[in-house]
């Protein structure tokens, strides 16, 4: 946002959004859902001067299955002064094609950092506190209207709480995750759905000292599959993900995949499961005064499947554009603010998931030869690194380097 647009935000009009309605106050700004898309979204309009109001149904901090990598798109995304809570530092990466042809690149340069999600989550939400919101834990969201006789006027939404308390709002913004109330709401739809699988594995410090400032990326057996393990200290995260309806086929490659690590005879700490789901093109991100972001609006990178960026980009969009919807002061100006907001999102994090399909599409046929790119081709070996420092992203890779773009649609053909 710029300065100017700031400063006409913080300069509240007598007709702002603010004051008691017939339920209670009247929030600028509600947020449902305290991930990193839901907090960015109650930083981002919380630091405009809004009243913002963040409703967690869980109490925090709490677990989340995630491999907790940080990359450069993360990181530049981050409130001012946040102090990432690393783990450790990733300098070398090991490939592995189902186990075999294993290689090591290294950088000197730290390429990404690796967090527990737990205090990650909390800290962004301590930020958006820090900010001016107000958040509320154990606050379960059973629907969201817009019309009717919970709704006093046109420019409020209501949140309707498990416990049917209403919660008025003149923007709501859905970060509840893929499978939220808000979402449905809105009419999200999704056309990949994936499974992971991880497990929190402790190790001896002789094991973690074999893995510190090293990750593995192993190319799984099933089409677009993958396996992980991102060193956090003494505690390793492996996991894999696949398809969904390959579920047996997915257990099946994490036992295998941490035997063939020697790692079998180590209790996992947390073993843990969770669906990842990416939105289809035309899939809606409004409707009337409710955004979506993060997960609840499908926003990942299909083929990775990494989803923190995303969610930090589009909650900080979300929150800056529900201000400007909460400022609506009728239907057609709310309406043309979510559509800007959908523009701004198809032209950022969009055009990296429409490469991110293709790459997955290309991975899912001809892993082989995905895994020797990378692995023996130098300019391909920068890239990963320059995507994950945050030099550029996969979407502004190809968009802005003609190489790039040649070499995507040669790599298309062979598959």
């Amino acid at each position: 946002m710029s300065s100017e647009n700031a400063d006409a935000v913080n300069a509240r009009p007598d007709d702002a959004p603010s004051g008691d309605g017939p339920c209670g106050p009247v929030w600028d700004v509600v947020v449902v859902g305290a991930g990193p898309a839901g907090a960015s979204a109650a930083y981002a309009a919380a630091v405009a001067g809004r009243r913002v109001l963040l409703l967690e149904k869980a109490e925090l901090p709490r677990y989340k299955t995630c491999g907790g990598g940080i990359i450069g798109p993360s990181r530049d995304a981050l409130p001012p002064g946040f102090e990432l809570p690393l783990q450790d530092r990733v300098h070398a990466v090991t490939f592995s094609l189902n186990g075999r042809f294993a290689r090591t690149r290294r950088t000197k340069r730290m390429m990404f950092g690796l967090v527990n999600r737990p205090e990650f989550d909390a800290g962004l939400v301590e930020q958006a506190q820090k900010a001016g919101a107000e958040l509320r834990t154990g606050a379960t969201v059973s629907r969201v209207e817009q019309h009717g006789t919970t709704v006093p006027d046109r420019r409020t939404a209501a949140v309707v709480l498990a416990d049917g308390e209403v919660v008025l709002a003149r923007a709501v913004v859905g970060a509840d995750g893929s499978a939220g109330r808000i979402g449905a709401h809105v009419g999200v739809k999704l056309d990949q759905v994936d499974l992971g699988l991880e497990a929190e594995i402790p190790v001896p410090a002789t094991v973690a000292e074999d893995w510190a400032g090293r990750v593995l990326i192993d190319w799984g057996p099933m089409p677009g599959s993958y396996g992980w393990v991102f060193p956090k200290g003494d505690t390793l995260t492996v996991g894999v993900i696949s398809a969904r309806g390959e579920g047996a086929a997915t257990k099946r490659y994490l036992e295998d995949f941490i035997a063939r690590l020697g790692l079998a005879g180590f209790e996992p700490a947390i073993s843990s499961g969770h669906l990842t789901r990416c939105r289809a093109d035309d899939s809606p991100l409004s409707r009337g005064r409710v955004l979506v972001c993060g997960d609840a609006a499908g926003l990942l990178e299909p083929w990775t499947r990494e989803g923190i960026s995303f969610a930090l980009r589009s909650g900080r969009l979300a929150g800056e554009w529900a201000v400007r919807i909460a400022e609506s002061a009728d239907a057609v100006d709310a309406r043309r603010q979510a559509l800007n907001y959908a523009y701004a999102i198809k032209a950022g994090l969009g055009v990296e998931m429409a490469v991110g399909r293709r790459m997955l599409a290309l991975f899912a046929k001809r892993p082989g030869l995905l895994h020797a790119t990378l692995t023996g081709f130098r300019p391909a070996w920068q890239a990963f690194v320059d995507i994950t420092r945050g030099a550029t992203t996969l979407g502004g890779l190809v968009r802005g380097s003609a190489v790039a773009r040649r070499a995507l649609n040669a790599l298309d053909r062979r598959a």
